[in-house]
């Protein structure tokens, strides 16, 4: 959930419109993402006026800073002596990952934001000047379009959420090589659709290429495994709306689900072995869990796990979607059984 403070600066920056006059803003902004307007430089490119500034806000802010707030979390899992001081944030709308990274890092305070829109920048710096976190709230606001040449500090951490996929794509491995020049840690997150994952993907073979080493989702450092056209790797977080968040959304449930794809990448040695990861939801059917996982080997396997196998089995009855399995369960890859039929296609996740 969103921390208490961004929740009441959000709900007080929403609270200066009508419900009526978000919700139109807001239904333009979904249009657009929808079609393919997807990051900060999409999104905000169409942005006009105070109202359009705060619809922009409760459309795309809770859902970011949760998706980047799961992948911190994985990243931080992986790296559990990372402390990092300074935090350069490319893109970054009004910003949600800054919010993340300082719930996920409390040692951070020194932040950067990068982005290009005055009207995003001037929410983004109200919303910050409420934060608890040090880091966020003395963040430096820079207003610059990101891109290969642009001068930047040196940060421990580079975060880059919905942004990249609005770079032609022959620009980008040049936006990711800008990004981790001098960084201990690299994130980057983008919609978790086939085109999504792509980007992903191609920011990861970057990553690799300029000696980093991948520590989230990934459990190995090797080619994904995964098929392209026939599968794609993402994942979900469910996250709660509030009442006003309901009506500019036009919306009846009291929670939305973000898909994601993300990579996170150190310059520092990579660490130890890591835990399979769990690559879609679990099949739950009477006495079995069925899981596809990514491999610290390298390959996908799905394996079955049956409740003869005890505490085994009530641990898989538990593991969602995006969890690591196997470390933080000793043999637990061991004594998982492999499946007898092959998982459901990942677009029925």
């Amino acid at each position: 959930m969103l921390p208490d403070d961004l929740r009441a600066a959000l709900d007080q920056a929403l609270a200066r419109h009508s419900p009526q006059e978000l919700a139109r803003s807001v239904a333009r902004l979904t249009e657009r993402y929808r079609g393919g307007a997807t990051g900060a430089a999409g999104e905000t490119a169409h942005i006009r006026g105070q109202a359009d500034v705060a619809a922009y806000a409760a459309y795309r802010m809770p859902a970011t800073y949760e998706a980047a707030a799961l992948a911190m979390r994985h990243a931080a899992a992986r790296v559990p002596g990372f402390a990092p001081v300074s935090q350069l944030d490319a893109g970054g709308g009004t910003g949600a990952a800054i919010w993340a990274a300082g719930a996920t890092w409390p040692s951070l305070r020194q932040v950067t934001v990068f982005e290009r829109d005055p009207q995003i920048i001037d929410l983004g710096r109200r919303l910050a000047r409420t934060a608890q976190a040090a880091g966020v709230r003395g963040t430096a606001w820079r207003q610059a379009a990101v891109g290969a040449g642009l001068d930047r500090p040196r940060a421990d951490l580079a975060t880059m959420s919905y942004a990249l996929g609005e770079f032609p794509e022959r620009d980008r491995p040049d936006v990711v090589r800008w990004l981790a020049r001098d960084a201990a840690m690299v994130l980057v997150v983008e919609p978790g659709t086939p085109a999504g994952y792509a980007t992903i993907a191609s920011a990861r073979e970057t990553l690799l290429a300029e000696g980093l080493s991948v520590v989230a989702p990934c459990p190995h450092g090797g080619a994904c495994p995964i098929e392209p056209g026939r599968d794609w790797c993402h994942f979900s977080v469910r996250l709660p709306r509030t009442s006003l968040h309901r009506q500019v959304k036009s919306g009846t449930l009291s929670f939305e689900d973000e898909k994601f794809a993300y990579v996170a990448a150190t310059a520092r040695p990579a660490p130890g072995p890591a835990a399979d990861r769990v690559l879609r939801h679990p099949q739950k059917r009477k006495g079995v869990v069925s899981l596809r996982l990514c491999t610290d080997a390298g390959g996908i396997r799905d394996v079955l796990v049956s409740k003869r196998q005890g505490e085994l089995y009530r641990r898989a009855r538990d593991v969602g979607w995006g969890d690591a399995w196997g470390d933080m369960f000793g043999d637990a890859r061991g004594d998982a059984g492999e499946a007898d039929r092959p998982a459901e296609d990942a677009g029925q996740r």
